[in-house]
Protein backbone atom coordinates (compact mmCIF):
# COMPACT_ATOMS: atom_id res chain seq x y z
CA UNK A 1 0.00 0.00 0.00
CA UNK A 2 1.03 3.44 -0.82
CA UNK A 3 -0.85 5.84 0.59
CA UNK A 4 -1.87 6.63 4.22
CA UNK A 5 1.43 6.43 5.82
CA UNK A 6 1.85 10.05 7.07
CA UNK A 7 5.11 11.57 7.64
CA UNK A 8 3.46 15.02 8.95
CA UNK A 9 -0.35 15.46 10.49
CA UNK A 10 -2.17 16.45 6.60
CA UNK A 11 -4.58 14.89 4.65
CA UNK A 12 -3.66 11.88 2.60
CA UNK A 13 -2.94 13.12 -0.93
CA UNK A 14 -5.25 12.06 -3.86
CA UNK A 15 -3.09 9.48 -5.48
CA UNK A 16 -2.58 8.10 -1.91
CA UNK A 17 -5.93 7.35 -1.21
CA UNK A 18 -6.69 6.70 -4.74
CA UNK A 19 -3.76 3.68 -4.50
CA UNK A 20 -6.06 2.78 -1.06
CA UNK A 21 -9.16 3.03 -3.02
CA UNK A 22 -7.89 -0.04 -5.41
CA UNK A 23 -6.94 -2.48 -2.57
CA UNK A 24 -10.56 -2.61 -1.78
CA UNK A 25 -13.62 -4.27 -3.01
CA UNK A 26 -15.57 -2.76 -5.51
CA UNK A 27 -18.74 -1.75 -4.35
CA UNK A 28 -20.33 -4.40 -6.22
CA UNK A 29 -18.40 -7.04 -3.85
CA UNK A 30 -19.33 -5.39 -0.61
CA UNK A 31 -21.82 -7.83 1.03
CA UNK A 32 -25.43 -6.30 2.25
CA UNK A 33 -25.61 -6.12 5.90
CA UNK A 34 -28.20 -6.58 8.20
CA UNK A 35 -27.53 -3.00 9.65
CA UNK A 36 -25.57 0.22 8.73
CA UNK A 37 -23.24 -0.77 11.69
CA UNK A 38 -22.49 -3.33 10.88
CA UNK A 39 -20.16 -2.19 8.38
CA UNK A 40 -16.78 -2.46 8.27
CA UNK A 41 -14.62 0.74 7.89
CA UNK A 42 -13.03 -0.80 4.76
CA UNK A 43 -16.44 -1.10 3.56
CA UNK A 44 -17.83 2.30 4.45
CA UNK A 45 -14.68 3.68 2.92
CA UNK A 46 -16.54 2.42 -0.30
CA UNK A 47 -19.99 3.02 0.59
CA UNK A 48 -19.47 6.31 0.91
CA UNK A 49 -17.80 7.37 -1.88
CA UNK A 50 -19.91 5.07 -4.04
CA UNK A 51 -23.12 7.03 -2.73
CA UNK A 52 -24.73 4.10 -0.88
CA UNK A 53 -24.86 6.26 2.42
CA UNK A 54 -23.96 9.26 3.74
CA UNK A 55 -21.76 10.20 6.82
CA UNK A 56 -24.88 11.64 8.70
CA UNK A 57 -27.04 8.76 8.30
CA UNK A 58 -24.07 6.66 9.46
CA UNK A 59 -23.09 8.93 12.53
CA UNK A 60 -26.96 8.84 13.12
CA UNK A 61 -27.14 5.38 13.02
CA UNK A 62 -24.54 5.03 15.77
CA UNK A 63 -26.25 8.19 17.47
CA UNK A 64 -28.84 6.29 18.01
CA UNK A 65 -27.78 3.12 19.51
CA UNK A 66 -25.92 5.25 21.82
CA UNK A 67 -29.22 6.75 22.80
CA UNK A 68 -30.46 3.18 23.33
CA UNK A 69 -28.09 1.35 24.66
CA UNK A 70 -25.09 3.50 26.51
CA UNK A 71 -26.61 4.50 29.68
CA UNK A 72 -26.52 8.25 31.06
CA UNK A 73 -23.28 9.72 30.84
CA UNK A 74 -20.33 11.26 33.28
CA UNK A 75 -21.00 8.16 35.50
CA UNK A 76 -17.78 6.29 36.51
CA UNK A 77 -19.32 3.01 37.70
CA UNK A 78 -22.93 0.84 36.39
CA UNK A 79 -25.06 3.12 35.11
CA UNK A 80 -27.47 0.78 33.88
CA UNK A 81 -26.54 0.57 30.02
CA UNK A 82 -23.11 -0.35 28.54
CA UNK A 83 -21.47 2.73 29.84
CA UNK A 84 -18.99 2.45 26.89
CA UNK A 85 -19.18 6.60 26.47
CA UNK A 86 -18.60 8.19 29.10
CA UNK A 87 -19.63 11.77 27.07
CA UNK A 88 -20.63 12.25 23.80
CA UNK A 89 -20.51 15.95 21.42
CA UNK A 90 -23.81 14.94 19.74
CA UNK A 91 -23.74 18.42 18.05
CA UNK A 92 -20.30 18.48 17.11
CA UNK A 93 -20.27 14.69 15.42
CA UNK A 94 -22.96 15.57 13.16
CA UNK A 95 -21.57 19.15 11.88
CA UNK A 96 -18.47 16.98 11.24
CA UNK A 97 -20.90 14.46 9.28
CA UNK A 98 -22.36 16.76 7.59
CA UNK A 99 -18.55 18.47 6.44
CA UNK A 100 -17.42 14.99 5.75
CA UNK A 101 -20.56 14.65 3.37
CA UNK A 102 -19.24 17.56 1.73
CA UNK A 103 -15.66 16.50 1.28
CA UNK A 104 -17.19 13.51 0.14
CA UNK A 105 -18.59 14.79 -2.85
CA UNK A 106 -15.45 16.53 -4.23
CA UNK A 107 -13.34 13.57 -5.84
CA UNK A 108 -9.60 13.82 -4.68
CA UNK A 109 -10.25 15.93 -1.36
CA UNK A 110 -11.85 13.64 1.46
CA UNK A 111 -9.01 11.36 3.47
CA UNK A 112 -9.56 7.75 3.59
CA UNK A 113 -11.42 7.97 6.77
CA UNK A 114 -13.51 10.68 6.16
CA UNK A 115 -17.00 10.17 7.74
CA UNK A 116 -16.21 7.58 9.69
CA UNK A 117 -17.30 7.80 13.23
CA UNK A 118 -14.60 7.00 15.99
CA UNK A 119 -14.37 7.11 19.92
CA UNK A 120 -11.68 8.44 21.69
CA UNK A 121 -10.33 7.12 25.35
CA UNK A 122 -11.20 9.71 28.05
CA UNK A 123 -7.32 9.54 28.24
CA UNK A 124 -6.99 11.57 25.50
CA UNK A 125 -7.21 15.22 24.52
CA UNK A 126 -10.52 16.50 22.34
CA UNK A 127 -10.61 19.54 21.98
CA UNK A 128 -13.78 21.13 24.23
CA UNK A 129 -14.05 18.39 25.65
CA UNK A 130 -12.68 17.40 29.10
CA UNK A 131 -10.44 14.46 29.27
CA UNK A 132 -10.89 12.64 33.05
CA UNK A 133 -8.99 9.66 32.72
CA UNK A 134 -11.43 7.39 34.16
CA UNK A 135 -12.14 9.47 37.38
CA UNK A 136 -14.41 12.61 38.71
CA UNK A 137 -10.82 13.76 40.17
CA UNK A 138 -9.86 15.22 37.00
CA UNK A 139 -13.54 17.14 36.63
CA UNK A 140 -12.52 20.46 35.02
CA UNK A 141 -9.85 19.04 32.76
CA UNK A 142 -10.48 20.90 29.52
CA UNK A 143 -8.75 19.97 26.35
CA UNK A 144 -8.24 22.92 24.41
CA UNK A 145 -6.60 21.11 21.40
CA UNK A 146 -6.86 17.94 20.18
CA UNK A 147 -3.91 15.32 21.08
CA UNK A 148 -2.30 14.82 17.97
CA UNK A 149 -4.07 11.70 17.20
CA UNK A 150 -7.08 12.88 17.05
CA UNK A 151 -5.93 15.62 15.41
CA UNK A 152 -4.64 13.08 12.42
CA UNK A 153 -7.94 11.82 12.55
CA UNK A 154 -9.93 15.22 11.80
CA UNK A 155 -7.57 15.95 9.17
CA UNK A 156 -8.71 12.46 7.68
CA UNK A 157 -12.49 13.69 7.83
CA UNK A 158 -12.93 11.54 10.57
CA UNK A 159 -16.11 12.60 12.59
CA UNK A 160 -15.02 12.34 16.19
CA UNK A 161 -18.12 11.18 18.32
CA UNK A 162 -16.34 11.79 22.24
CA UNK A 163 -15.11 9.54 24.55
CA UNK A 164 -14.98 6.08 25.42
CA UNK A 165 -14.67 5.56 29.44
CA UNK A 166 -11.54 4.33 30.58
CA UNK A 167 -10.77 2.56 34.18
CA UNK A 168 -10.07 4.67 37.12
CA UNK A 169 -6.54 6.83 36.72
CA UNK A 170 -5.94 4.14 33.81
CA UNK A 171 -5.36 1.84 36.56
CA UNK A 172 -7.06 -1.80 35.86
CA UNK A 173 -6.83 -4.49 33.44
CA UNK A 174 -10.13 -5.88 33.99
CA UNK A 175 -12.85 -2.67 34.20
CA UNK A 176 -16.07 -2.52 36.02
CA UNK A 177 -17.32 0.78 34.46
CA UNK A 178 -18.53 -0.62 31.18
CA UNK A 179 -20.60 -3.97 30.35
CA UNK A 180 -18.99 -6.46 28.32
CA UNK A 181 -20.41 -6.15 24.99
CA UNK A 182 -21.74 -9.73 24.67
CA UNK A 183 -22.92 -9.76 28.12
CA UNK A 184 -23.00 -6.78 30.37
CA UNK A 185 -22.83 -8.74 33.36
CA UNK A 186 -19.28 -9.72 32.68
CA UNK A 187 -16.20 -7.62 32.60
CA UNK A 188 -15.33 -5.36 29.67
CA UNK A 189 -11.38 -5.57 30.32
CA UNK A 190 -9.38 -2.52 30.38
CA UNK A 191 -8.50 0.34 30.65
CA UNK A 192 -9.59 1.06 27.62
CA UNK A 193 -12.87 -0.74 28.65
CA UNK A 194 -15.34 1.80 27.00
CA UNK A 195 -13.08 1.64 23.49
CA UNK A 196 -13.02 -1.78 22.99
CA UNK A 197 -16.87 -2.01 24.29
CA UNK A 198 -17.93 0.60 22.35
CA UNK A 199 -16.67 -1.18 18.71
CA UNK A 200 -18.10 -4.49 19.17
CA UNK A 201 -21.13 -3.43 20.54
CA UNK A 202 -21.53 -1.19 17.39
CA UNK A 203 -21.50 2.24 18.95
CA UNK A 204 -18.75 3.69 17.25
CA UNK A 205 -17.45 2.40 14.02
CA UNK A 206 -13.61 2.03 15.64
CA UNK A 207 -11.82 3.55 18.63
CA UNK A 208 -8.46 4.66 19.86
CA UNK A 209 -7.35 2.94 22.70
CA UNK A 210 -4.54 4.04 25.28
CA UNK A 211 -2.00 1.15 26.69
CA UNK A 212 0.54 1.30 29.67
CA UNK A 213 0.49 -2.49 30.11
CA UNK A 214 -2.28 -4.23 28.85
CA UNK A 215 -4.91 -1.58 28.46
CA UNK A 216 -5.16 -1.63 24.68
CA UNK A 217 -5.24 -6.02 24.45
CA UNK A 218 -7.25 -6.77 27.27
CA UNK A 219 -10.31 -4.87 26.37
CA UNK A 220 -10.12 -6.15 22.76
CA UNK A 221 -9.67 -9.36 23.85
CA UNK A 222 -12.26 -9.68 26.28
CA UNK A 223 -14.95 -8.06 23.80
CA UNK A 224 -13.35 -10.16 20.71
CA UNK A 225 -12.41 -6.58 18.68
CA UNK A 226 -8.83 -6.63 16.70
CA UNK A 227 -6.49 -4.40 18.14
CA UNK A 228 -3.48 -2.95 17.14
CA UNK A 229 -1.12 -2.85 20.28
CA UNK A 230 2.06 -0.62 18.27
CA UNK A 231 5.29 -0.34 19.17
CA UNK A 232 6.82 2.42 21.56
CA UNK A 233 7.32 5.40 19.21
CA UNK A 234 5.26 4.61 15.72
CA UNK A 235 2.30 6.80 17.62
CA UNK A 236 2.55 10.08 19.01
CA UNK A 237 1.50 10.31 22.65
CA UNK A 238 1.04 14.02 22.53
CA UNK A 239 -2.18 15.22 24.27
CA UNK A 240 -2.41 11.94 26.33
CA UNK A 241 -2.87 12.15 30.19
CA UNK A 242 0.49 9.74 30.76
CA UNK A 243 0.72 6.82 33.29
CA UNK A 244 4.27 5.64 32.28
CA UNK A 245 6.15 7.27 29.77
CA UNK A 246 8.16 5.24 27.24
CA UNK A 247 5.38 2.57 28.01
CA UNK A 248 2.55 4.51 26.95
CA UNK A 249 1.37 3.97 23.48
CA UNK A 250 -2.01 4.90 21.34
CA UNK A 251 -3.60 2.32 19.32
CA UNK A 252 -6.69 1.33 16.99
CA UNK A 253 -9.53 -1.16 18.69
CA UNK A 254 -11.80 -2.12 15.56
CA UNK A 255 -14.03 -5.22 14.54
CA UNK A 256 -11.08 -6.00 11.96
CA UNK A 257 -7.85 -6.31 11.35
CA UNK A 258 -8.02 -5.01 8.10
CA UNK A 259 -9.74 -1.71 9.61
CA UNK A 260 -7.34 -1.39 12.44
CA UNK A 261 -4.81 -1.32 9.71
CA UNK A 262 -6.42 1.39 8.11
CA UNK A 263 -6.80 3.77 11.76
CA UNK A 264 -3.19 2.89 12.82
CA UNK A 265 -1.83 4.06 9.29
CA UNK A 266 -3.48 7.32 9.59
CA UNK A 267 -2.23 8.18 12.60
CA UNK A 268 1.35 6.64 12.96
CA UNK A 269 4.45 9.08 12.43
CA UNK A 270 6.69 11.81 13.63
CA UNK A 271 5.87 14.28 15.95
CA UNK A 272 9.06 15.10 17.06
CA UNK A 273 8.19 18.57 18.89
CA UNK A 274 5.61 17.32 21.52
CA UNK A 275 6.76 13.32 21.58
CA UNK A 276 10.44 12.78 20.23
CA UNK A 277 10.29 9.01 20.34
CA UNK A 278 8.55 9.04 17.41
CA UNK A 279 11.65 9.89 15.49
CA UNK A 280 12.91 6.53 16.71
CA UNK A 281 10.51 4.91 13.81
CA UNK A 282 11.56 4.06 10.40
CA UNK A 283 11.09 6.63 8.20
CA UNK A 284 9.60 6.22 6.33
CA UNK A 285 7.75 3.47 7.74
CA UNK A 286 6.49 0.32 5.75
CA UNK A 287 3.21 0.53 3.98
CA UNK A 288 0.84 -1.38 6.41
CA UNK A 289 -1.11 -4.10 4.76
CA UNK A 290 -4.88 -3.61 4.46
CA UNK A 291 -5.11 -6.58 1.61
CA UNK A 292 -5.13 -10.59 2.52
CA UNK A 293 -2.46 -11.94 0.17
CA UNK A 294 -4.10 -14.65 -2.71
CA UNK A 295 -3.45 -18.20 -2.62
CA UNK A 296 -3.98 -21.27 -0.55
CA UNK A 297 -0.98 -21.11 1.86
CA UNK A 298 -0.35 -17.19 2.42
CA UNK A 299 1.83 -17.89 5.20
CA UNK A 300 4.21 -20.30 3.80
CA UNK A 301 7.34 -19.35 5.04
CA UNK A 302 6.20 -17.67 8.15
CA UNK A 303 7.48 -19.40 11.54
CA UNK A 304 5.02 -18.93 14.45
CA UNK A 305 6.22 -19.74 17.85
CA UNK A 306 4.72 -20.49 21.02
CA UNK A 307 6.78 -19.51 23.65
CA UNK A 308 6.30 -22.29 26.76
CA UNK A 309 7.58 -19.79 29.62
CA UNK A 310 4.80 -16.76 28.84
CA UNK A 311 3.10 -18.35 32.23
CA UNK A 312 -0.63 -17.80 32.94
CA UNK A 313 -1.73 -16.99 36.14
CA UNK A 314 -4.10 -19.98 36.44
CA UNK A 315 -0.89 -22.43 36.15
CA UNK A 316 1.45 -20.08 37.61
CA UNK A 317 5.68 -20.26 37.23
CA UNK A 318 6.05 -23.16 35.42
CA UNK A 319 3.38 -24.66 33.71
CA UNK A 320 2.79 -23.93 29.78
CA UNK A 321 -0.01 -21.54 28.75
CA UNK A 322 -1.95 -24.19 26.85
CA UNK A 323 -1.94 -26.14 30.00
CA UNK A 324 -4.04 -24.15 31.82
CA UNK A 325 -6.62 -23.16 29.14
CA UNK A 326 -9.98 -24.16 29.99
CA UNK A 327 -11.73 -26.16 27.39
CA UNK A 328 -13.00 -23.74 25.54
CA UNK A 329 -10.24 -21.99 25.17
CA UNK A 330 -8.55 -25.03 24.82
CA UNK A 331 -10.24 -26.17 21.59
CA UNK A 332 -10.49 -22.64 20.17
CA UNK A 333 -6.42 -22.58 20.65
CA UNK A 334 -5.80 -25.93 19.38
CA UNK A 335 -8.01 -25.25 15.93
CA UNK A 336 -6.35 -21.91 15.12
CA UNK A 337 -2.96 -23.68 15.56
CA UNK A 338 -4.30 -26.48 12.85
CA UNK A 339 -5.86 -23.28 10.70
CA UNK A 340 -2.48 -21.32 10.66
CA UNK A 341 -0.71 -24.40 9.63
CA UNK A 342 -3.48 -25.13 6.51
CA UNK A 343 -2.45 -21.43 5.79
CA UNK A 344 0.98 -22.49 5.20
CA UNK A 345 2.53 -21.47 8.55
CA UNK A 346 5.14 -23.81 10.30
CA UNK A 347 3.73 -23.34 14.07
CA UNK A 348 5.75 -24.45 17.10
CA UNK A 349 6.47 -24.39 20.44
CA UNK A 350 9.77 -22.77 21.86
CA UNK A 351 10.82 -22.01 25.02
CA UNK A 352 10.68 -17.91 24.64
CA UNK A 353 12.29 -16.12 27.11
CA UNK A 354 11.92 -17.04 31.07
CA UNK A 355 11.87 -13.94 32.88
CA UNK A 356 12.17 -15.12 35.89
CA UNK A 357 14.91 -16.79 35.51
CA UNK A 358 18.60 -14.12 37.10
CA UNK A 359 20.00 -13.93 33.64
CA UNK A 360 17.67 -13.43 31.25
CA UNK A 361 15.87 -10.67 32.62
CA UNK A 362 18.02 -7.49 34.70
CA UNK A 363 15.03 -5.21 34.41
CA UNK A 364 11.60 -6.48 34.08
CA UNK A 365 11.06 -8.79 37.18
CA UNK A 366 14.33 -9.02 38.67
CA UNK A 367 14.67 -9.21 42.41
CA UNK A 368 18.36 -6.61 41.67
CA UNK A 369 18.31 -3.08 42.97
CA UNK A 370 20.40 -0.30 41.91
CA UNK A 371 22.27 2.37 45.04
CA UNK A 372 21.10 5.67 44.99
CA UNK A 373 23.72 8.13 46.38
CA UNK A 374 21.25 8.67 49.57
CA UNK A 375 21.85 5.22 50.44
CA UNK A 376 18.17 4.32 49.02
CA UNK A 377 17.86 1.56 46.27
CA UNK A 378 15.09 1.31 43.46
CA UNK A 379 14.59 -1.17 40.76
CA UNK A 380 15.63 -1.05 37.19
CA UNK A 381 12.40 -0.49 35.84
CA UNK A 382 11.92 2.86 38.61
CA UNK A 383 15.40 4.04 37.56
CA UNK A 384 13.92 4.25 33.95
CA UNK A 385 10.08 5.39 34.63
CA UNK A 386 10.39 7.58 37.30
CA UNK A 387 12.57 10.12 36.24
CA UNK A 388 10.59 9.89 32.47
CA UNK A 389 7.83 10.98 34.91
CA UNK A 390 9.79 13.64 36.02
CA UNK A 391 10.95 14.62 33.12
CA UNK A 392 7.52 15.51 31.72
CA UNK A 393 6.33 17.19 35.65
CA UNK A 394 4.15 13.86 36.02
CA UNK A 395 3.39 14.96 39.78
CA UNK A 396 3.77 18.61 39.34
CA UNK A 397 1.41 18.76 36.87
CA UNK A 398 -1.10 16.75 39.19
CA UNK A 399 -0.18 18.81 41.80
CA UNK A 400 -1.31 22.15 40.23
CA UNK A 401 -4.67 20.85 38.76
CA UNK A 402 -5.67 20.19 42.36
CA UNK A 403 -4.17 23.56 43.28
CA UNK A 404 -6.53 25.23 41.00
CA UNK A 405 -9.06 22.98 41.70
CA UNK A 406 -9.48 21.86 45.00
CA UNK A 407 -12.86 19.95 44.97
CA UNK A 408 -10.55 17.92 43.51
CA UNK A 409 -7.69 17.29 45.40
CA UNK A 410 -8.48 14.95 48.39
CA UNK A 411 -9.35 12.00 45.34
CA UNK A 412 -6.17 13.08 43.62
CA UNK A 413 -4.06 13.16 47.21
CA UNK A 414 -5.48 9.22 47.68
CA UNK A 415 -4.56 8.09 44.82
CA UNK A 416 -0.58 9.63 44.50
CA UNK A 417 -0.05 10.72 47.74
CA UNK A 418 2.59 13.26 48.75
CA UNK A 419 2.89 14.39 45.31
CA UNK A 420 6.21 16.56 46.35
CA UNK A 421 7.93 13.87 47.77
CA UNK A 422 7.03 11.54 45.20
CA UNK A 423 8.63 14.07 42.50
CA UNK A 424 11.92 14.97 44.76
CA UNK A 425 12.66 11.29 45.02
CA UNK A 426 12.07 10.81 41.57
CA UNK A 427 14.19 13.46 40.89
CA UNK A 428 16.75 12.44 42.78
CA UNK A 429 17.71 9.80 40.98
CA UNK A 430 21.16 10.46 39.17
CA UNK A 431 21.76 9.85 35.25
CA UNK A 432 24.00 7.12 35.60
CA UNK A 433 21.59 5.01 38.01
CA UNK A 434 18.83 5.95 35.17
CA UNK A 435 21.55 4.60 32.14
CA UNK A 436 21.90 1.86 33.67
CA UNK A 437 18.38 0.87 34.17
CA UNK A 438 17.84 1.51 30.78
CA UNK A 439 21.06 -0.45 30.02
CA UNK A 440 19.06 -3.14 31.39
CA UNK A 441 15.94 -2.47 29.59
CA UNK A 442 18.01 -2.93 26.49
CA UNK A 443 20.12 -6.23 27.90
CA UNK A 444 16.52 -7.69 28.48
CA UNK A 445 15.26 -6.58 24.13
CA UNK A 446 18.61 -8.54 23.09
CA UNK A 447 17.84 -11.77 25.31
CA UNK A 448 14.01 -11.56 24.18
CA UNK A 449 15.23 -11.11 20.33
CA UNK A 450 17.84 -13.89 20.79
CA UNK A 451 15.66 -16.15 21.89
CA UNK A 452 13.48 -15.93 18.66
CA UNK A 453 16.27 -15.91 16.32
CA UNK A 454 17.55 -19.05 17.92
CA UNK A 455 14.64 -20.93 17.55
CA UNK A 456 14.12 -19.31 13.94
CA UNK A 457 10.70 -17.54 14.68
CA UNK A 458 9.31 -14.91 12.91
CA UNK A 459 6.65 -13.96 15.29
CA UNK A 460 4.73 -15.23 18.73
CA UNK A 461 1.09 -16.58 19.45
CA UNK A 462 -0.56 -16.49 22.90
CA UNK A 463 -3.81 -16.09 24.18
CA UNK A 464 -4.35 -12.55 26.27
CA UNK A 465 -6.66 -14.10 28.45
CA UNK A 466 -7.16 -17.94 28.74
CA UNK A 467 -10.39 -18.85 30.48
CA UNK A 468 -13.95 -17.32 30.32
CA UNK A 469 -13.47 -13.88 32.12
CA UNK A 470 -15.45 -13.32 35.46
CA UNK A 471 -18.30 -10.92 36.80
CA UNK A 472 -18.02 -7.02 37.22
CA UNK A 473 -19.13 -7.50 40.23
CA UNK A 474 -18.83 -10.26 43.50
CA UNK A 475 -16.73 -12.29 41.87
CA UNK A 476 -12.73 -13.00 40.25
CA UNK A 477 -12.76 -10.66 37.47
CA UNK A 478 -9.81 -12.39 35.49
CA UNK A 479 -9.53 -16.16 36.25
CA UNK A 480 -6.53 -16.40 33.75
CA UNK A 481 -4.71 -14.34 31.59
CA UNK A 482 -0.79 -13.82 30.60
CA UNK A 483 0.84 -13.20 34.05
CA UNK A 484 3.63 -10.97 32.02
CA UNK A 485 0.97 -8.63 30.29
CA UNK A 486 3.09 -5.58 30.86
CA UNK A 487 5.98 -7.36 29.51
CA UNK A 488 5.62 -5.84 25.64
CA UNK A 489 5.40 -2.44 26.60
CA UNK A 490 8.85 -3.33 28.80
CA UNK A 491 10.42 -4.70 25.15
CA UNK A 492 8.60 -1.74 23.31
CA UNK A 493 7.57 -4.54 20.97
CA UNK A 494 3.64 -4.82 19.33
CA UNK A 495 0.82 -7.17 19.31
CA UNK A 496 -2.03 -7.59 17.50
CA UNK A 497 -5.09 -9.44 18.85
CA UNK A 498 -8.30 -10.79 16.60
CA UNK A 499 -11.18 -12.92 17.75
CA UNK A 500 -10.85 -16.89 16.35
CA UNK A 501 -13.80 -18.21 18.40
CA UNK A 502 -16.45 -17.99 21.16
CA UNK A 503 -17.07 -19.93 24.45
CA UNK A 504 -19.51 -22.68 24.56
CA UNK A 505 -21.39 -21.21 27.60
CA UNK A 506 -22.02 -17.44 27.76
CA UNK A 507 -21.17 -17.38 24.07
CA UNK A 508 -17.89 -14.79 25.08
CA UNK A 509 -14.74 -13.86 22.43
CA UNK A 510 -11.61 -16.01 22.68
CA UNK A 511 -9.28 -13.82 21.35
CA UNK A 512 -5.71 -14.40 20.14
CA UNK A 513 -2.79 -12.47 19.50
CA UNK A 514 0.62 -12.06 17.47
CA UNK A 515 3.59 -10.52 18.98
CA UNK A 516 6.98 -9.81 17.75
CA UNK A 517 10.36 -7.36 17.38
CA UNK A 518 9.80 -3.93 17.38
CA UNK A 519 8.01 -2.08 14.41
CA UNK A 520 7.25 -5.63 13.00
CA UNK A 521 3.51 -4.42 12.59
CA UNK A 522 3.78 -5.05 8.87
CA UNK A 523 4.10 -8.69 9.43
CA UNK A 524 1.60 -9.02 12.68
CA UNK A 525 -0.60 -7.71 10.30
CA UNK A 526 -0.08 -9.40 7.40
CA UNK A 527 -0.91 -12.61 9.15
CA UNK A 528 -3.66 -11.67 10.83
CA UNK A 529 -5.26 -10.33 7.38
CA UNK A 530 -4.48 -13.65 5.71
CA UNK A 531 -6.48 -15.39 8.64
CA UNK A 532 -9.02 -13.12 9.00
CA UNK A 533 -9.98 -13.00 4.93
CA UNK A 534 -10.54 -17.07 4.94
CA UNK A 535 -11.91 -17.12 8.99
CA UNK A 536 -14.31 -14.11 8.72
CA UNK A 537 -16.93 -15.61 10.63
CA UNK A 538 -15.11 -14.74 14.24
CA UNK A 539 -14.97 -10.91 13.50
CA UNK A 540 -18.06 -10.35 11.58
CA UNK A 541 -20.23 -12.35 14.07
CA UNK A 542 -22.02 -9.55 16.38
CA UNK A 543 -23.63 -9.43 19.81
CA UNK A 544 -27.61 -9.80 20.38
CA UNK A 545 -28.76 -6.30 21.65
CA UNK A 546 -29.33 -6.76 25.65
CA UNK A 547 -32.18 -5.36 27.13
CA UNK A 548 -31.42 -3.53 30.49
CA UNK A 549 -33.37 -2.53 33.44
CA UNK A 550 -35.57 0.82 33.74
CA UNK A 551 -33.81 3.45 35.25
CA UNK A 552 -35.10 3.31 38.49
CA UNK A 553 -33.86 -0.52 38.81
CA UNK A 554 -30.78 0.06 38.04
CA UNK A 555 -27.99 -0.36 40.68
CA UNK A 556 -26.15 2.71 42.01
CA UNK A 557 -22.42 3.45 41.00
CA UNK A 558 -19.16 2.49 43.32
CA UNK A 559 -17.54 5.56 43.30
CA UNK A 560 -14.24 4.69 42.35
CA UNK A 561 -13.07 0.59 40.90
CA UNK A 562 -11.30 -1.46 43.15
CA UNK A 563 -7.94 -2.69 41.78
CA UNK A 564 -6.09 -5.67 43.01
CA UNK A 565 -1.98 -4.46 42.35
CA UNK A 566 -1.90 -7.36 40.38
CA UNK A 567 -4.40 -5.64 38.07
CA UNK A 568 -2.67 -2.74 37.56
CA UNK A 569 -1.80 -1.00 34.30
CA UNK A 570 0.92 0.73 36.23
CA UNK A 571 4.29 -1.22 35.81
CA UNK A 572 5.84 -0.05 39.57
CA UNK A 573 2.20 -0.64 41.50
CA UNK A 574 2.76 -4.23 39.78
CA UNK A 575 6.42 -4.28 40.41
CA UNK A 576 5.54 -4.12 44.26
CA UNK A 577 2.81 -6.83 43.84
CA UNK A 578 5.60 -9.14 42.01
CA UNK A 579 8.16 -8.21 45.28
Amino acid sequence: MAGLVLAEPAVAAPTETQDLLKQLPPVGQIPKRARIVDYEIAELIVLLRAKRLTSVELTEAYLDRIDTLNGPFEVYGDNGGYNAFVRIDRAGALAQAREADKLLRRPGKAGALCGIPFGIKDSVAVKGLEAKNGTHAYSGNMSHRDATVVARLREQGAVIIGHTVASAFSGSIAGTFAGNAWNPRFVPGGSSQGSGVATSARLAAATIGEETGGSIIMPAAANGASAIKPSLGLVSTAGVMPLSPGYDVLGPIARSVRDASLVLAAVLGPDPAPDPLTLAAPQPFPALPIKARSGQRPLAGTTIGIPQTDWMTRGGTGTPPAETYDADHRAAFERFKAELVALGATVKEFPGLDVTVAENDPYFRTSDRLPLPNGTVVSPASAVLSPNRYEIRYWQAVEAFATAHPANAAALTRQFGNLAQAAANAGAIPASVRDEGERRRRTLQANYQRALDEAGVDFMLVLPIGGQIGPRFGGTQLPNYRTFFQLPNALTWPMVTFPIGYDSTEGLPVNAAFWGPRFSEPALVQAALDYQDRHPEHHRAAPVDPVFPPAQARRSAPAEETVPPELSNDPLVAEEAWS
